[in-house]
């Protein structure tokens, strides 16, 4: 089977970030930056890393960026650069596309671009420290859309050796526990017979408002 292959554009921190996870899942990533300095530090890390012009869509075409499965465009301090990228990344063909946006304007440019999906770190980062620093026992938080998100949250000692029945909580709470991690490793899709024991981690799914009241019966 072919390995997945991941074009990163921008080196910084976001992108060598994302890049150096790509590879430790697996995966071949060719990493393009302007910054000499920040292609040599990743040269070694990454399957291939190269200083181009990432606007230039012969240069481009040259790296055989047309070949690759995603292409992400990780340039967030030059909003023209990102769009120029974005574009030429739609117009080679690339199936998925996703960039990074560093205001609500640059997202909305990108969007309108076909952009498959985009990001916002540092807004996404600020909303999750926010609610982990409110919710105790909140690992991580997950925006799907403005209704729904998906959280992990440690199972606290009132929830121990309680089965899912028991807590029940798509028809008291209208949100679900799709899956447990524990030691043993990861459960998915649990049943009503399923126990929770203190120090698993739950994943949540559902509407925010409802995870919220989730969340505050078990802090009280």
């Amino acid at each position: 089977m072919k390995t997945q292959q991941f074009v990163v554009i921008g080196l910084g921190r976001f992108g060598s970030s994302l890049a150096l996870e790509l590879m430790d899942l697996g995966y071949e990533v060719l990493g393009i930056d302007r910054n000499e300095e920040l292609v040599n530090e990743m040269s070694e890390h990454l399957t291939h890393a190269v200083v181009a012009d990432a606007t230039d869509e012969e240069v481009l075409k040259s790296l055989g960026v047309r070949n690759f499965d995603s292409g992400i465009v990780a340039i967030g301090n030059d909003i023209q650069t990102s769009i120029l990228a974005a574009i030429l990344l739609k117009d080679l063909g690339i199936p998925t596309v996703v960039a990074k946006a560093i205001s609500v304007l640059h997202g909305r440019a990108l969007e309108k671009l076909g952009v498959d999906r985009v990001i916002f770190p540092e807004r996404d980062m600020g909303i999750r420290v926010a609610h982990q620093l409110v919710t105790p026992n909140l690992l991580d938080y997950i925006e799907l859309s403005k209704e729904y998100s998906i959280v992990e949250m440690n199972v606290p000692a009132c929830l121990n050796q309680k089965s899912l029945g028991d807590i029940n909580p798509r028809a008291r709470f209208g949100c679900s526990i799709v899956a447990i991690h524990r030691d043993g490793g990861v459960l998915v899709a649990p049943t009503a017979m399923d126990q929770l024991a203190e120090g698993d981690i739950m994943v949540i799914i559902g509407a925010k408002k409802n995870i919220e009241q989730f969340e505050t019966i078990l802090n009280q």
